[in-house]
């Protein structure tokens, strides 16, 4: 199982024609001993203070901090961005560097570390290509969700510049293969993880 499967669950859906949508579903709380990670183990913890449980939906915004809601301030997390930034600077992965726009510095965060990006890549282009599987349910659940995760953040197609065209072609098919599927159908099949499927649906709702 992923670590988030045996810590956070989403409240049950009902059977059959009641079933409820997964938008319209509660995240709960399992397990809410620390993972090790700060971001994660402060993500935990909101979820577990929040009464009435919110819906993935809900948790996407406050918890991305990119968003404002001045009726939910102490759930959201601050500086996302800034904080990861700084965690792939510790690992090598980026770098901290100062710009100078005219009246003011900012700080921006080069790549450093290309063989990280490239595995990345890599892994994106194998998981639609070398490695497809016409089944969303036998994908790895970790290189699916980073196709729905690049694709959210409009980063996809730079995955995709070092292919030929015929590859290139093939594996936007299939993204949109991925992209086509109902994530209520997706998450009610033997052995899925509804709380993926929920979070997915939260991107394209």
């Amino acid at each position: 199982k992923q670590w988030y499967q045996r810590r956070v669950a989403i409240t049950a859906g009902g059977t059959g024609m009641r079933r409820r949508s997964l938008l319209n579903r509660r995240i709960q709380i399992k397990n809410d001993a620390p993972v090790g990670d700060v971001l994660l183990d402060e993500a935990l913890r909101h979820i577990k203070e929040t009464e009435p449980a919110e819906t993935p939906q809900s948790w996407v915004e406050l918890l991305s901090g990119e968003t404002w809601n001045p009726l939910k301030l102490r759930y959201q997390i601050r500086n996302v961005r800034e904080r990861i930034a700084k965690n792939l600077v510790e690992k090598g992965v980026l770098t901290t560097e100062k710009q100078n726009f005219v009246v003011f510095d900012m700080t921006t965060h080069p790549l450093l570390d290309a063989g990280t990006k490239q595995q990345v890549i890599k892994k994106v282009q194998d998981t639609l290509l070398s490695r497809w599987v016409n089944d969303p349910q036998r994908i790895d659940k970790r290189s699916l969700a980073l196709i729905y995760l690049c694709h959210a953040s409009e980063v996809l197609e730079n995955a995709f510049q070092s292919l030929s065209d015929e590859d290139y072609d093939l594996a936007m098919k299939r993204v949109r293969q991925l992209l086509d599927l109902d994530t209520d159908v997706e998450s009610s099949k033997s052995g899925a993880d509804e709380l993926m499927w929920a979070v997915i649906a939260s991107f394209f709702k």
